[in-house]
């Protein structure tokens, strides 16, 4: 069997990384997708593998996009904490590009290449948010919501090729876009940054702490594997609890 290809977006910090790290340590040739080049380019001669240095939120020019990748996970994504009445329209569409146009796109270019070897995976990193709401993440929570939706559509067209799509759903993970939302949070409520987490972030959850980016890598790389071809459609919560209650 050829050596797999997985491309992870937004794979220089946080669960990217992590996501490339595991692929690499399984065998797979990876490709780190980035707007930082240097960033993408860290990542990627750890884990001895590519770059491309890409904005996702360019989504005109990904429309004639073609993949050649049998596993892609979506990952990139930025975040943005405002009342809806004082929500910055152009930041709503930025997110809506970056983490529900472009990952339509990117599932778009890769399709053909996995149909055609008949095998293929699409992991989808979402969030507890992509099943549940919270205050001031209306971009992020309805970009999350629309991408749990592609997931399961491009689970059922691609049934009949070996292709599944999943999503996984984790609550707060330790990486460098929750700590910019501890500050956020901080003036958005009016509290100190200490107690954001405990207060705010993990007031839902039954277990007390962040998830680490490796355990979201680990089931992404169950995900990945042959282990899991009846497994697609589905949202996989690693959230401490949070969305049981």
């Amino acid at each position: 069997m050829t050596t797999r290809t997985v491309l992870v977006t937004g794979g220089g910090s946080g669960i990217g990384e992590a996501i490339a790290r595991r692929s690499a340590q399984d065998g797979m040739r990876v490709v780190v997708a980035d707007r930082d080049p240097k960033a993408a380019e860290r990542v990627a001669e750890a884990v001895d593998g590519e770059t491309w240095v890409v904005d996702l939120s360019d989504t005109a020019a990904l429309e004639d996009l073609r993949l050649e990748c049998d596993v892609l996970v979506n990952n990139a994504g930025v975040q943005r904490v405002a009342p809806i009445h004082e929500y910055d329209p152009a930041d709503f569409r930025l997110i809506h590009r970056l983490m529900l146009e472009s990952p339509f796109l990117l599932v778009r270019a890769a399709l053909p290449h996995m149909y055609a070897r008949g095998w293929g995976r699409i992991v989808n990193v979402s969030s507890a948010h992509g099943l549940r709401a919270s205050a001031f993440k209306s971009a992020y929570v309805s970009a999350k919501h629309g991408l749990e939706g592609l997931s399961k559509v491009a689970a059922l067209e691609g049934a009949a090729h070996g292709v599944t799509s999943n999503c996984i759903n984790p609550g707060y993970v330790r990486t460098p876009l929750v700590e910019k939302q501890i500050a956020d949070q901080a003036v958005t409520h009016g509290i100190p940054e200490a107690e954001v987490v405990e207060k705010i972030m993990l007031t839902r959850s039954a277990v007390k702490r962040l998830v680490e980016p490796a355990e979201v890598a680990a089931l992404a790389a169950f995900l990945m594997s042959d282990d899991a071809g009846m497994v697609t459609g589905t949202s996989y919560t690693m959230d401490g609890g949070w969305t049981a209650q």
